[in-house]
């Protein structure tokens, strides 16, 4: 897949950490359902990568679920493995290489302009600024971007609705977003909730577009 472009016309990743993996499940097929156009599961939570390959059984190629937290070579084998489109990672190292290898996209988890360069000269399809909100929120990914205007961030970490919009306007190709619009979901919480947050996210994703 084109994750570049998808990140692009989608403007919002959901990602998806459970410690129950048929509600984690529930809550990819929920957001899915919704709209919610690319969704991440991150190894960190239970039979994650179970959960990867039923939800693309499920879904099918064209509602693509990537694996999130690669850390290592094997990480990045067992996500291709279970079918995961794409991989995302809170670093750069091995996970990054052997995605690239395998043929995965990698949404390449950066702070530092050192760290933007060296994943793009080693792939990257795109830059997830992680943790965004610590390294200094809108204002930073700015800053970032006179350096590096056509690159695609993608800041995650304490993205909610007023952020997400913020960070679409200060130039994100998109946000990713884990609690503020999966909640308790993923362990069991209101699937009515969660879509009702995913509609309301979608909304900011959508006005960033328009």
């Amino acid at each position: 897949m084109d994750l570049r472009a998808a990140l692009a016309a989608r403007r919002l990743v959901a990602i998806v950490r459970g410690a129950d993996p048929d509600a984690a499940l529930r809550t990819v097929v929920a957001l899915a359902e919704e709209g919610v156009g690319l969704i991440e599961v991150s190894l960190s939570g239970a039979d994650a990568l179970g959960v990867i390959a039923r939800a693309t059984a499920e879904l099918g190629p064209d509602r693509p679920v990537g694996a999130g937290t690669v850390l290592t070579a094997g990480d990045a084998r067992a996500a291709r493995d279970a079918g995961a489109a794409f991989a995302v990672t809170p670093g750069l190292g091995a996970g990054v290489d052997m995605a690239r290898d395998l043929g995965l996209p990698v949404l390449a988890g950066v702070m530092t302009a050192t760290e933007i360069i060296a994943a793009r000269a080693g792939g990257a399809a795109a830059l997830k600024l992680f943790p965004a909100a610590d390294a200094g929120g809108p204002a930073y990914l700015r800053a970032l971007r006179a350096p590096f205007p056509d690159a695609a961030f993608v800041p995650v970490g304490g993205v909610d609705l007023a952020a997400a919009r913020d960070y679409l306007a200060a130039g994100a190709t998109a946000v990713g977003v884990g609690s503020p619009l999966v909640a308790d979901a993923a362990d069991g919480g209101s699937l009515t909730a969660l879509r009702e947050r995913a509609r309301a996210f979608r909304a900011v994703a959508e006005e960033a577009t328009a």
